[in-house]
């Protein structure tokens, strides 16, 4: 199942930075469509006023993903480490979380549903990993704890 496939003609007003100013914090991150088609999450993470990530998400009607297993996402990236998110429910206080890192080629990041783990606020919880029965919302997140700029190009995101 395709969760999304960009192109130069995708309508991306699902998606939506979240970044750390919400906190006071200062960070400034994007999302658009480039000229390959390719959807293009960048900008800067400042550390300054406490501040220190950036999240693109998507939400998105209610997912029954049981039958599935993994994400798999064809993404570049910029040598960076980042998370990926998923939330069962937009009305969710925590996510489920996994790290992954990039490099500066195309790569395929595949991600058993089983290896997310649930956390708030960068705090993982005493609770089981993601279920992989439903998804209402899917997230980038960088915060490396120092100031940097970012590019993050994703081709798609399916589930297998």
């Amino acid at each position: 199942m395709i969760l999304f496939d960009f192109n130069t003609k995708s309508n991306v007003t699902n998606w939506n930075t979240v970044d750390d100013v919400v906190m006071g914090g200062r960070s400034n991150g994007s999302f658009s469509i480039d000229n390959g088609g390719f959807g293009v999450f960048e900008g800067l993470v400042s550390l300054e006023n406490n501040g220190g990530f950036s999240m693109v998400q998507y939400k998105f009607e209610t997912k029954k993903v049981n039958a599935f297993s993994e994400i798999c996402i064809r993404l570049k990236g910029d040598g960076k480490k980042y998370q990926f998110r998923v939330k069962t429910s937009n009305s969710d206080d925590y996510s489920y979380v996994i790290p992954f890192e990039t490099n500066t080629e195309w790569q395929t990041i595949k991600i058993p549903f089983n290896t997310m783990y649930p956390a708030f606020r960068g705090r993982k919880l005493n609770a089981e990993n993601y279920p992989g029965k439903q998804m209402e919302m899917i997230a980038f997140l960088i915060g490396n704890k120092k100031a940097e700029s970012f590019k993050l190009q994703i081709d798609n995101i399916e589930l297998k």
